[in-house]
């Protein structure tokens, strides 16, 4: 059940959030907003993957 929300709102993510990988964006000069969208793109893509 947990695995299945992970993998759907990882869905989501990919439909609604910018993709900072494909735009080589460097995570030094990211802003904070970016470092928390890169972050739990992140997150939910680890718990998707369990």
């Amino acid at each position: 059940m947990k695995k299945a929300l992970f993998k759907m709102i990882a869905k989501i993510n990919k439909l609604i959030l910018p993709s900072y990988s494909k735009k080589q964006l460097d995570l030094t000069k990211a802003t904070k907003i970016q470092l928390a969208i890169f972050g739990w793109r992140l997150y939910v893509t680890k718990r998707a993957l369990d």
